[in-house]
Order: structure tokens, then C-alpha cells, then sequence
């Protein structure tokens, strides 16, 4: 027949809108055009499919080639529709079979050998393809990213003859039946033991993963800050099969890969403090996600927070409150999850020494004004805990205090128990309390009541900040195993809001 139709997917921020593959081949002079709002990389295929087909020992049609990727108004991009064009070319001429074409959704770029290759966004494909109930061929390199989708039925490929002769029914691919990766015993290479000293900090990190609670390390250099901070992913729980499709989607779009045992792990991001804002949030003509989406279920720190640009650090202000980042451009827009934990560390001032005993700190409190200036106080306002980290006296620092240190797994169990109170309560963690769940869940006695009265006046406390407050002592009552909130929960919680009191 002369017109073959194949379909596949294209990506569109977390979306993978149905593509539908026409092909047409007519009587005329030679050529090949491609229509449906194809961008560059989509109407260089025409030379990888020649190329693909040719060295796959296949004819190449003399004809008048048409190829329609249907909607028309959605932008096309990247190699993806390589291997679904060249099987239309060979359906429409006749040198494959084309009955169970429709049975299938086909997506992959192709080398001039024939080679099948990968393409970002695969999960999202996966996903709607098994909602479709069809079979999805792909690149052999993508199968253990889409095999993430446990109803996925899966059909790898590595040539482009592998993928004819399946269709032709003489050489069936074995299909693969998607599954998520169970849980395993980690082994993380990181572990709060190795951190000397510090008990106040690693009881504030405890604090912020049992809550998930967003946290701010203050102190000199060489204090252990960044140390404390790479550390907290190993006490945070494994994701659950949600969180796993989620995070993987993100990925999967960004292009990233992550092993296939390290899916149930909270990822944890770092960007460098050049980071612009757009790498921060995402963007592009195309929109895509930024860190503050790939650290989505996970951990995102800021090492050096004043450093970063100002206009940066604002665009983290609504996906801390929201939980998601719009991107609004010209020609699309996106909508990508952004709940992490924001984790930061700052130096107390431009030199880093401010308060040292040793005296070496010159600063002016006009420098350190200009230096804590860079970062606005709305901004501070939503980090719920400010942790002061000072330099450990010599006899810590050259003794062994450090060899019956507490490990990472047995906080981690400590973490796993407590968080199941709150989430047998609401659903979700402390820090996500709304207002009116604050005042049936963090219920105060009168002392503690007077305590908090007494925190605002001295402190000047924001609405914003006096919620925090009681988010964090609910977090330190549930690990005290408590239903009501008392005194000393509520004085620690006024103890981490450092920040809200003068150097």
C-alpha cells in the first residue's frame, strides 16, 4: 500500500502526547519532506532514515515521500520519530507487513547503521503507552527505564532488522513485563558517624528528616556543614512506588540517567552557586526541568547560599510554599513537581569567622549586613530550622568522642517510626501542615503558650515563622512519642530559628 500510518509519542514538558506517523509515498520526482511542526533534529531524520534503511540492506523508495506527524500544532523534537518513519517508509512500500503496526507504539533514533539508540522521556511513554494497552518498541538502552512501569509491555530492540523481523513475524522479540525495583538493603557510603561531634546539628538534621522540614547550617569554614548536609539522604526512607514514577518521570524528560537500584533512593542535588536561574527552575525554549524538579520527592542543597545571585535565590520562594514550578513561554508551557527539602549552608560572614574566639574576623557590621543582605528575609522566613555549627574544641577534634558516634541506619529507623505518626495522622508530613490543621494538630498547654507570646515579642516573629515554630515542636513531640506539644518541644523549636535573633 502506499500510505502507512505508525504511531508514537512526543514529549511535551511530563507529558508524551500521541504522535501519529503518516507516511505517503506518491508518484512524482524524487524527494522526502516531513511536515507537523518538525524542528531541526526531526527534519535531519530524512538523512539518518536514507542512511538507516540502505545500510540495512532495504530499498529506499524512488518516489515522492511524504511524512505528516499529526497533531499538526505540536511541536516536534529530537530523534525519536527516526525508527517509527523509517518503519512507515518500509510498510508503505511493501517490504514489511503492516498488520500489527497498529498493535504497537514505536519511538527511537536510528544511526546511518541502523543502529537503535535512545531518547529522553521514555517513562512518560511508558506510561501512557501501557494505559493504551499497546506494546511500546524501543531502543535496548531505554528498556530498564520503562520497564519502571509495572503494566509496560515492552518489546527492546538494538537494529532496526530486529525490529522487521518481529513485525514480519519471523524472528518475535521476547516482550518484557515492566516492575518497579524492590526495596533494598543500602549501602550508602555516607554515614553520620563519620561526622565528629556536632550533636546539636545532627539532632536538628534528625528533626528536619522526620518532618521534612527545610534547614539552614550557619557557621565557619571546616565546621562540617556540607559534611552534615551530603549526609542526609541516608536517613531519609526509601521512596515509595509513586514517588519512584514520579522522580523517574522528571529524569526521564531531563534526559538523566540513575541506576536501576538507586530509583528508591531520595535524589540529592547540589548545583554549583553560578548556577543561573533557569538551571535553578527550568526552562528553554522547550521547557524543562531544573534542579529544584530532579531534587522532587529528595533533597536539594545550596552550599555558599549567599553566594548564589540574589534574583536566583527569589525563584525558590514559591515552589517551597507550592510544591511546583510553572514555565510559561511563547510557544508552550509546563507544569513540573518541585516538593524537596531545601537544605543551605552559609558562612556568618564574607570571611567566614564572625564570633571566633581567635579574633581573626575583621568584618564590619556594615559588611556582614551587606553579606546577609543578599538573601531576603522572605526568603529565610521559609526555612524552618537555623542551625548554628561552630568549630569543635581541640580535645574533640584530636580525641576519639567520635568512635561510639550514632550511625546513620539507626537514625533511619528512628525516622521511619516517627514519620508514620504524622503520616497516620494526616496523610503527610509535619512541614506540609496547613494553617487549619496547625491549630487541631499542634494543640499547646498554657506554658507553652506564654513561651511562644514571649518568642514573638522578643524575636519579632512573622505569621509564617510562629506556624514553623509549631510545625517543628509537632515533629519533636511525635519523636517523643507525645499527642500534645509541651513546653520543651516548644522551647527546642525556638532554639533553631536562628536567624530570627541578632548575631
Amino acid at each position: 500500500m502506499a500510505l502507512a500510518v505508525v504511531y508514537s509519542r512526543g514529549k511535551l514538558g511530563l507529558d508524551a502526547p500521541l504522535v501519529t506517523v503518516e507516511v505517503h509515498l506518491s508518484n512524482g520526482l524524487p524527494s522526502f519532506s516531513i511536515v507537523g511542526l518538525p524542528e531541526l533534529a526531526v527534519k535531519e531524520s530524512k538523512d539518518r532514515v536514507r542512511g538507516a534503511l540502505l545500510n540495512s540492506r532495504f530499498e529506499f523508495p524512488a518516489k515522492r515521500i511524504t511524512v505528516n506527524l499529526a497533531p499538526a500544532d505540536l511541536p516536534k523534537e529530537g530523534g525519536r520519530f527516526d525508527l517509527p518513519i523509517a518503519l512507515g517508509i518500509l510498510a508503505a512500500s511493501s517490504q514489511i507487513r503492516d498488520d500489527d503496526l497498529g498493535q504497537f507504539e514505536i519511538l527511537g533514533e536510528l544511526s546511518l547503521s541502523g543502529e537503535i539508540r535512545g531518547v529522553s522521556g521514555i517513562l512518560p511513554v511508558s506510561i501512557a503507552t501501557a494505559a493504551e494497552q499497546k506494546g511500546l518498541i524501543l531502543a535496548t538502552a531505554d528498556a530498564d527505564q520503562a520497564a519502571l512501569v509495572s503494566q509496560a509491555r515492552i518489546y527492546p530492540a538494538s537494529q532496526l532488522l530486529e525490529v522487521c523481523a518481529h513485525l514480519n513475524q519471523i524472528e518475535p522479540i521476547s516482550p518484557r513485563s515492566g516492575q518497579l525495583p524492590q526495596p533494598q538493603s543500602r549501602q550508602n557510603p555516607f554515614n553520620l558517624a563519620d561526622v565528629t561531634g556536632q550533636f546539636h546539628a545532627k539532632r536538628a538534621l534528625e528533626i528536619a528528616a522526620t518532618g521534612g522540614h527545610n534547614l539552614l547550617f550557619i557557621g565557619p569554614p571546616g565546621t562540617g556543614k556540607s559534611m552534615l548536609a551530603s549526609r542526609l539522604p541516608s536517613i531519609l526512607p526509601e521512596l515509595d512506588d509513586n514517588q519512584v514514577l514520579e522522580t523517574a518521570a522528571i529524569w526521564s524528560v531531563s534526559g538523566l540517567q540513575r541506576q536501576l537500584d538507586d530509583w528508591r533512593i531520595p535524589p540529592f542535588r547540589a548545583p554549583h552557586h553560578s548556577a543561573s536561574a533557569p538551571a535553578l527552575v527550568g526552562g528553554g525554549s522547550v521547557p524543562k526541568p531544573g534542579e529544584i524538579s530532579l531534587a522532587h520527592n529528595g533533597v536539594l542543597f545550596l552550599d555558599e547560599l549567599p553566594e548564589f545571585d540574589r534574583k536566583v535565590l527569589e525563584v525558590l520562594r514559591e515552589p517551597l510554599e507550592t510544591g511546583q514550578i510553572n514555565i510559561a513561554r511563547a510557544t508552550a508551557r509546563s507544569e513540573f513537581p518541585a516538593r524537596f527539602q531545601f537544605i543551605a549552608a552559609m558562612n556568618p560572614c564574607p570571611c567566614g569567622y564572625l564570633g571566633e574566639e581567635s579574633g581573626r574576623c575583621h568584618c564590619t557590621s556594615a559588611q556582614v549586613q551587606r553579606y546577609r543582605s543578599r538573601i531576603s528575609g522572605p526568603l529565610f522566613d521559609r526555612i524552618d530550622l537555623h542551625v548554628e555549627v561552630k568549630r569543635l574544641p581541640k580535645s574533640e577534634m584530636t580525641g576519639h568522642s567520635n568512635d561510639n558516634a550514632e550511625t546513620s541506619a539507626n537514625i533511619l529507623q528512628r525516622v521511619k517510626i516517627t514519620r508514620q505518626r504524622a503520616l497516620d495522622r494526616r496523610g503527610y508530613l509535619n512541614a506540609r501542615l496547613t494553617p487549619a490543621h496547625i491549630k487541631s494538630d499542634c494543640v499547646v498547654d498554657n506554658d507553652s503558650q506564654q513561651l511562644l507570646e514571649q518568642a514573638i515579642d522578643t524575636l519579632g516573629l512573622s505569621h509564617r515563622a510562629f506556624h514553623r515554630i509549631l510545625k517543628i515542636a509537632r515533629t519533636i513531640a511525635d519523636m517523643d512519642d507525645k499527642n500534645r506539644i509541651e513546653s520543651q518541644h516548644i522551647s527546642e523549636a525556638i532554639s533553631y530559628r536562628r536567624l530570627d535573633r541578632s548575631y
